[in-house]
């Protein structure tokens, strides 16, 4: 698989989850983005598409392209489709200027303007057409593929934006901007209820078991007060990953939720991380416990930036994990205006932080709370096995990522994590023993940049299984072959679930084979354009994604929930055949 890496200073910004250096680089990305902003024009504005009507089977096609910016011939696609069903349809463009791009290397593009032809196979009264382009600027801006959807009234000619659905004769009005309102809505409420069912993700449940447990002593006040800080970490986090999120797409990168985890240096930081929290449930590391008699004011600001960091780890863990409800909401933000995006996000934090703070706010549940006692000390010491378990699996994706011989020296890594922490002690020479193996261990985390153990480029396949190649799914698409295909990464534990508790069991895979579909997976362990540009047409930000593509050229495809269940997939299988 091919790595992308970030700097070194990135990784250890990342691990440290210091507060101060993500709140600056937060501010960092919101300064980039308003930067361009002043620079870039909005994608309308950039490229501005007409269409008229030319006879009943036939429309014309008009971009008007600003100057210094520019079209890919690459990139255009249209569809359409009546009441009855698809249309096929063949989209005339003439050749284009020949061009080296940063982006995808020798293409074929267009400036100023462009004039295409749509022809149909067919006539209907009512017709939806569905017009994809992409564009970028001389200055270094990649926009993702934009899609336009319109309504042909071919007996009047008349041309508007809008789909089938919604809009059903030219009296209809225009409903865009309400559309818009609903659309805002409803991924602030996906988000929110997406966050909250983040809680029970098994990346994220040990971490806030714990928090729970702190609730069965101590006043309801500073309850209260600690979960309300809690929620701030946690929607400030949130935020930030919004900001470094929409900063690095601006670089026309197509990257989603959980893209640090394609990073192996991220990778085994994060399992380090759990190593050493295990560490501390099971009374190896202590922290702060010096510093408990310093007085009133200090234990209370510690306490505040215990329960603020509690909040910013949650969100950290909860990166592998995809809750229900969360990929179309963040899909829909990260094509929106920056404060749409920051807002859904915000709104995906509160929905994480919502039973924290419903639990310290209800008398009723923190009294069925366990009453404090010696079975905190050992419930502490259980909820370190998880945690030990997570990091066996991350480094596990490291080693599917970059290799064995990376695997193995982060496994001496924790060793010498382990070793610091035995040794550590007030004596000046245990302090800096520990310190050297620390070090030790850190170098042993980063992996090399150019190594012979590079992990296989795709996973092993099972028979009717092929591997994911954008011109072998258009072969399929253009064919009119049905053909499912499964987005996933080895730190998606959503996408693992998945394969083991339905896709990859013997009915499933059966079903597959029996009705002659085939099932490509795209590994997105590893940064892949063509991948993330795949999922970015989808709507999606994150994975798993599943994308079924009935038989028949021009079929919509279907895709499927991001939890699955047998009956979801196999009557997916039996509508494609």
């Amino acid at each position: 698989m091919k790595r992308s890496r970030s700097t070194i200073v990135s990784r250890l910004l990342l691990v440290t989850l210091a507060w101060l250096p993500l709140a600056a680089l937060g501010q960092n990305a919101l300064s980039a983005y308003t930067q361009q902003q002043t620079q870039f024009l909005p994608v309308d504005d950039a490229y501005r598409l007409d269409m008229v009507a030319d006879g009943d089977q036939q429309v014309l096609l008009q971009w008007v392209i600003a100057p210094e910016y520019y079209l890919y011939r690459h990139a255009f696609k249209a569809r359409a489709r009546s009441i009855q069903g698809p249309i096929d349809t063949q989209l005339g463009i003439e050749p284009g200027l020949a061009k080296t791009d940063e982006f995808f290397g020798d293409v074929e593009v267009y400036y100023g303007a462009l004039d295409a032809t749509l022809s149909l196979a067919e006539r209907a009264e009512l017709i939806e057409l569905k017009i994809t382009y992409q564009g970028c600027a001389d200055a270094g801006l990649c926009y993702p593929p934009e899609t336009k959807s319109f309504l042909w009234h071919v007996d009047s000619g008349d041309i508007r934006p809008g789909t089938l659905e919604p809009l059903t004769s030219s009296s209809a009005p225009d409903t865009n901007s309400n559309e818009t309102e609903t659309s805002l809505i409803a991924a602030i409420v996906f988000a929110f209820l997406g966050g909250i069912i983040l809680n029970i993700m098994p990346c994220v449940f040990p971490i806030l078991s714990l928090k729970a447990l702190s609730f069965t002593r101590g006043s309801a006040q500073t309850h209260r007060r600690a979960s309300l800080v809690y929620a701030a970490g946690v929607v400030i986090s949130f935020v930030a990953i919004a900001s470094v999120l929409v900063a690095i797409q601006q670089t026309g990168k197509l990257i989603g939720w959980g893209f640090q985890l394609q990073n192996t240096g991220f990778v085994i930081a994060l399992a380090y991380l759990f190593t050493v929290m295990g560490l501390s449930l099971n009374g190896l590391i202590h922290f702060g416990t010096s510093m408990m008699n310093m007085g009133q004011s200090l234990t209370e600001r510690e306490g505040d930036a215990g329960s603020f960091f509690t909040g910013v780890l949650a969100v950290v863990v909860a990166s592998p994990c995809t809750a229900p409800f969360m990929g179309s909401a963040l899909g829909y933000a990260l094509t929106q205006p920056i404060a749409i995006t920051l807002l859904v996000f915000a709104a995906l934090g509160a929905g994480m932080a919502f039973p924290m703070v419903l639990l310290s706010y209800s008398n009723a549940m923190v009294k069925v709370l366990p009453k404090p006692g010696a079975w905190m000390d050992t419930a502490k010491n259980i909820l370190a096995f998880p945690l030990y378990l997570t990091a066996v699996w991350l480094l596990w994706v490291a080693g599917n990522q970059s290799g064995v011989n990376t695997m193995a020296m982060a496994l001496a890594g924790l060793v010498l994590v382990a070793l610091a922490a035995y040794l550590f002690g007030q004596s000046l020479i245990r302090k800096v023993a520990a310190v050297l193996l620390l070090l030790g261990a850190i170098a042993l985390a980063i992996p090399a940049t150019n190594t012979s153990d590079q992990a296989s480029s795709s996973r092993a396949l099972a028979d009717g299984q092929i591997a994911w190649s954008a011109a072998a799914l258009d072969d399929h698409l253009n064919r009119g072959d049905p053909i499912f295909v499964d987005v996933t990464a080895d730190w998606c534990i959503t996408c693992l679930a998945n394969e083991a508790a339905v896709l990859f069991t013997t009915e499933v895979e059966q079903a597959f084979v029996s009705a002659d579909i085939p099932y490509m997976i795209a590994d997105w362990t590893d940064y892949d354009s063509d991948i993330g540009a795949f999922v970015k047409s989808h709507g999606r930000s994150g994975i798993p994604l599943y994308v079924m593509y009935p038989r028949g050229k021009g079929s919509e495809p279907i895709i499927l929930p991001q939890l699955l269940t047998r009956d979801i997939v196999l009557n997916a299988i039996e509508k494609a055949r």
